[in-house]
């Protein structure tokens, strides 16, 4: 069903119940006449909240919910611990751009939300931390590029040039040596 139909329809609660009831009764209270007329939507200022939340509420939220369980599956939230992927900020951009109000404007990414922004300027977030930020693949090779780095660091050859490097500077100032250098090479 597309949103803007949604919206217009009331929920029928009966599209939630997959597996048959069992009981007659329960199946006669969940059955609607299918040519029965749809009836006009309630007035929003006065109908009782249940009336309110089906007609004009989860019309509008629950594709947008579906639409959130579909991307959570695609970051792996149901497979890891932690993400990048904070569902809050997803519903919410997914909403304000199926609005019907904005049917004709182009998308709107999150953080350019008007009130998004005004909320932010206000209560700046924290950073997301670099772990969750890199993909597996980017991961995995600064880990392989730190661990090869350390091995070649450990080889005795590589120590030894390395204490020697140290003592050079200590012993010597080498920034000077190399400027002299530098200076009778421009000389020459």
């Amino acid at each position: 069903v597309s949103l803007e139909a949604g919206i217009a329809q009331p929920l029928c609660m009966e599209q939630f119940y997959s597996a048959p009831a069992a009981d007659t009764s329960v199946q006669q209270l969940l059955s609607t006449p299918e040519a029965a007329p749809l009836p006009e939507p309630p007035d929003p200022k006065t109908c009782p909240p249940r009336e309110y939340l089906e007609y004009y509420i989860f019309p509008a939220l629950l594709p947008g919910m579906a639409e959130l369980l579909h991307r959570a599956q695609e970051e792996k939230c149901f497979e890891r611990k932690r993400t990048k992927f904070i569902a809050c900020d997803f519903l919410t951009e997914w909403l304000y751009n199926n609005n019907p109000k904005r049917k004709d404007e182009s998308f709107t990414e999150f953080f350019s939300i008007p009130f998004v922004k005004d909320w932010l300027k206000n209560h700046p977030r924290r950073p997301i931390p670099l772990s969750l930020l890199l993909s597996e693949e980017e991961a995995s090779i600064i880990i392989q590029s730190f661990w090869r780095g350390y091995r070649v660091r450990c080889d005795s050859e590589v120590q030894e040039l390395r204490q020697w490097q140290k003592k050079l500077r200590e012993e010597k100032n080498i920034v000077k040596i190399v400027k002299e250098f530098w200076t009778k090479q421009e000389a020459k």
